[in-house]
């Protein structure tokens, strides 16, 4: 049997699937024409979110056993598609924990002081001091719209700062929430006027899609700030410019947009001064890339091998 790994998923993953006794090739990120051509020679695929497994792909598909996501999210796979067809979709929920906690509270943090625009009056041979006065996170109210692995892994950091914690998260006892330290909210327009900070961290899906809009954005504290290093389209991009350029937003830091990798063509390119962007570096770090692959490939291992994955994503 034969696996196809896509998106530089970290190497280890290839000799995990060749120790179990199946053949690994390596591609770079493929196009849907390119994986259509292909897809019948493999049984099992493992990627990041740079290729989409789309139901064209799934649908030319003839031998695939399972779809493995190094990483959290799977809205880059069809996984209905997936399902009808008796595909596995299996995903590494985690893996990347630790490391989307800490680029998160990283945001905060850059956003609170003003570190990327420091650093470039710095280049630029400006010493500007008293153009970027910051805020202090102690003290501060973070609202978590989200409140799984890495919700609950912020708040965790936060509370360390000294920041207090309203949590937005339906699927969330208040139990659990409560023994955590932090307050829950029942819902996101509850928390948006109460919080100087808000960062979410839920899936992309129709609930969650401009959770954050053109109509609640105005709910919000005027001069909070908003981080996203979840998925673009969570917080309505349009809305979120707007709301930075009349002064009601003080400041947003994202990671994740609508439309990777093409930033050029996004509406909040070179849109605002009080905006810090960067290339959906959240899982990025070393250690959670090897993460990831370690527990996919696995996961790929036992289902070729004719045991049940892990961590499904899907029933079959």
């Amino acid at each position: 049997m034969k696996v196809l790994i896509l998106d530089k998923v970290n190497e280890i993953a290839e000799k995990i699937i060749r120790d179990g006794g199946f053949d690994a090739v390596v591609m770079t990120s493929q196009q849907e024409d390119e994986l259509c051509r292909i897809i019948n020679d493999y049984n099992a695929v493992i990627l990041r979110n740079t290729t989409r497994i789309t139901k064209k792909v799934i649908d030319t598909s003839t031998n695939l056993k399972i779809i493995a996501r190094a990483g959290v999210g799977v809205d880059n796979i069809d996984v209905e598609d997936a399902t009808r067809k008796g595909i596995w979709v299996v995903n590494s929920p985690d893996g990347n924990t630790e490391a989307t906690a800490e680029h998160t509270v990283a945001m905060m943090l850059s956003l609170a002081r003003n570190i990327p625009q420091g650093y470039d009056s710095i280049r630029e041979g400006r010493f500007e001091r008293s153009q970027f006065i910051g805020v202090e996170l102690s003290g501060k109210t973070l609202g978590i719209a989200g409140f799984g692995k890495i919700g609950s892994r912020v708040a965790g950091i936060a509370k360390v700062l000294g920041m207090k914690i309203l949590v937005f998260d339906p699927f969330a006892t208040a139990e659990r929430v409560q023994k955590a330290g932090c307050e829950k909210v029942e819902n996101i327009d509850e928390l948006l006027p109460r919080s100087d900070f808000i960062t979410v961290h839920v899936p992309k899906n129709k609930d969650t899609i401009d959770l954050i809009n053109q109509e609640n954005i105005y709910k919000i504290k005027k001069g909070a700030r908003l981080i996203n290093c979840a998925r673009g389209g969570i917080i309505n991009e349009k809305a979120l410019v707007k709301a930075l350029n009349n002064g009601h937003i003080a400041g947003a830091a994202l990671d994740v947009f609508e439309s990777e990798p093409d930033i050029k063509n996004s509406v909040l390119y070179n849109s605002c001064k009080n905006l810090i962007m960067v290339p959906h570096l959240g899982a990025s770090t070393i250690e959670a890339q090897i993460k990831v692959a370690d527990d996919v490939s696995r996961q790929v291992v036992d289902v070729l091998s004719g045991n049940p994955p892990k961590t499904p994503v899907n029933k079959i």
